[in-house]
């Protein structure tokens, strides 16, 4: 019998996130007013794509185990991601774990308006997040970014 290391496989894919430029969640275009634009800046704006494609990746591996998925779309904002992991199963904890999602403080983006931002909790001190300041890639960094954001949440699954 083979069976499937879910937790391994979870925290491995967004681990290999962060192994060279990833492209894959730098640009969805929308037209408004007859103008095509890429809202997510070539990456700028891609923490909340980069993790609920991750987290939707797995949902058909849950269901295969006999388990409910635990994100129902992939999302282009913080707000609509934490609404779904909500009503996915997903609840807020206080602790850290490895594979926790977490949503950082509102700071001014490059645009000048505030935004949230969300990662996932690897353990030690490490988080992984798209880059929206730098590179537009994910990439490693302090949990607290050296202390300059604060967490406001960490959400956990039973899955985990």
């Amino acid at each position: 019998m083979v069976e499937y290391l879910f937790k391994k496989n979870y925290l491995t894919q967004i681990e290999n996130s962060v192994k060279g430029e990833n492209y894959l969640f730098r640009n969805f275009y929308v037209e408004k007013d007859g103008k095509i634009r890429d809202v997510l800046e070539d990456g700028k704006n891609s923490c909340a794509v980069m993790v609920t494609n991750i987290l939707y990746s797995f949902n058909s591996m849950l269901e295969f185990m006999g388990k409910k998925h635990w994100i129902k779309a992939i999302h282009l904002t913080v707000a609509s991601t934490e609404n779904d992991l909500l009503e996915s199963g997903w609840r807020e904890i206080s602790d850290l774990r490895p594979g926790a999602v977490l949503i950082w403080e509102k700071k001014d983006g490059h645009d000048g308006e505030p935004h949230n931002h969300i990662g996932f909790f690897m353990g030690g001190e490490e988080a992984i997040s798209n880059d929206s300041r730098g590179t537009g890639f994910p990439r490693k960094n302090h949990y607290t970014y050296n202390g300059a954001r604060k967490i406001e949440k960490i959400y956990w699954h039973s899955a985990l």
